[in-house]
């Protein structure tokens, strides 16, 4: 009998490592896929945003960091006017824009500067193209970790296929010197290293301690990316600190201390960062006024806004269902004591973490007065949303992977859905970019010039079009 339970056992074990290398199959297949459409295309700098991003890092493999005398100034836009960087098909006449002059007259990108910092080493490299694919990976291995943790089998398979399958992410992905497709990947990272290390009850305390400070490092650096991402942070922060109180993760006391203490070195980091270069702990290098938010933005946001997102992300709409089914479910279950209620409840906890950080990103950017009307194109309007990505997916991939009844049914439909998404992506991502190319060529004939910039005061670089509202 016990040699029958060891070859039972065995079994077992070999079918375990069997859907485990499934699982990593099909994460790798879907991250693979998101690379060749990127890497199939040339890259293209679609906007001044990218010709900021651009100068910002060029000046730093030259030596120059932070901030440029004029005489520096000079010498990049000319290096740069050299590499051809003359705009969209021409559009833009100067190599250099969105950079503005400091009271000491030194000159600095309008753009938080975070990116260049993480894209500095590719350029050095001459593999720029990579800087974004390298944050993607570091993003879908949060993803895995943290889905596979809570989700169990095929939930990191999920999670990563449904974060991969957004045109958003392939879009961004693409256009090298922005840094959208990254702040969004070290959002996912963090989120799932933290989710892993709250949900990993039987794993050590140094474990889960250097795993949530990893989390929490890259959530911080996503906030030196965008600024914006604070509110990311903040509610992770909150998260952590409520299951900490609850004792329902059984956080050890050090590891809180540990993660508390990385976000406040990181604030204040910032803060004086901004103080010595901006004047200000609270300053950017946006003018006042430039970047306004409003309650009235959010109803015309939300009438433009939702065809762009659906197009651009519609594994959103898995996202919502995972939500609500969350939900209705903990409501049903929430009296009970059986192993199904205390699955809900914990899912219910979950959910409440994602679902902060998502809405509080979007919620944001809803009152977000530049996007606020017609005429924007996906490709422009997008960005600012991205950040939800990661939480979007791990929703998602809670649909695919606990709806279905058995383990084999979830691994089919998650493995259906996945491949369906990808192919959703993919067809967006060719169709915002081959829309965008479209709108530049009428421009190019001169039917409309919303891209127009003028030449900057004292000989400096020239500034961003009046219609033009730039992005954080």
């Amino acid at each position: 009998m016990s040699a029958l339970l060891r070859i039972r056992d065995m079994a077992r074990s070999s079918a375990s490592t069997g859907l485990d290398r499934k699982e990593i199959f099909l994460a790798l297949a879907a991250f693979v896929v998101l690379c060749v459409a990127v890497l199939r295309y040339a890259p293209y700098l679609a906007e001044p945003d990218d010709f900021a991003y651009r100068a910002s890092i060029a000046a730093m493999t030259q030596g120059n960091f932070l901030t440029l005398s004029t005489a520096q100034y000079n010498a990049l836009a000319l290096h740069l006017g050299r590499l051809g960087g003359g705009g969209p098909l021409g559009i833009l006449n100067a190599p250099v824009v969105q950079w503005v002059q400091l009271a000491d007259g030194r000159w600095i990108s309008e753009k938080d500067p975070g990116y260049p910092f993480l894209a500095v080493p590719f350029q050095a490299l001459g593999i720029i193209r990579w800087a974004p694919l390298f944050y993607g990976t570091l993003g879908c291995l949060g993803l895995f970790f943290g889905a596979r943790r809570w989700l169990g089998r095929f939930g990191g398979a999920a999670a990563v296929g449904l974060f991969c399958s957004s045109g958003a992410a392939l879009l961004f992905a693409w256009r090298d010197y922005m840094p959208t497709f990254t702040d969004a990947s070290l959002i996912a990272a963090g989120t799932g290293a933290l989710l892993w290390a709250v949900l990993a009850a039987e794993a050590t305390a140094r474990r889960r301690t250097w795993a949530g400070l990893g989390g929490f490092v890259a959530l911080e650096a996503a906030v030196f990316v965008r600024y914006t991402d604070i509110v990311v942070l903040g509610c992770a922060v909150v998260a952590v600190l409520v299951a900490w109180r609850l004792r329902a993760a059984r956080l050890p006391s050090a590891a809180l201390a540990w993660w508390l203490g990385s976000v406040a070195v990181s604030g204040a980091g910032v803060g004086l960062f901004d103080d010595l270069v901006y004047g200000g702990p609270l300053k950017s290098g946006y003018r006042p006024g430039e970047i306004q938010f409003s309650l009235s933005a959010v109803l015309p946001n939300f009438r433009y806004m939702s065809a762009n997102l659906i197009e651009a992300m519609p594994m959103l709409v898995l996202g919502l269902a995972g939500l609500v089914w969350i939900v209705v479910r903990w409501v049903r279950l929430r009296r009970a004591d059986d192993e199904p209620a205390v699955v809900a409840r914990r899912d219910f906890a979950v959910v409440l973490a994602l679902a902060a950080s998502w809405f509080s990103t979007w919620g944001l950017y809803a009152a977000y007065t530049w996007t606020a009307g017609p005429g924007l194109s996906s490709l422009q309007a997008i960005r600012f949303y991205l950040p939800a990505m990661g939480a979007i997916a791990l929703l998602g991939a809670w649909l695919l992977v606990r709806v279905p009844p058995r383990a084999s049914l979830a691994a089919l439909t998650s493995a259906a859905v996945v491949a369906a998404m990808l192919g959703l992506g993919v067809w967006s991502y060719n169709d915002m970019r081959a829309s965008w190319l479209g709108e530049i060529a009428r421009i190019v004939h001169g039917r409309h010039g919303p891209f127009r910039v003028e030449p900057g005061a004292q000989g400096g670089p020239p500034r961003a079009p009046a219609g033009h509202r730039p992005g954080k």
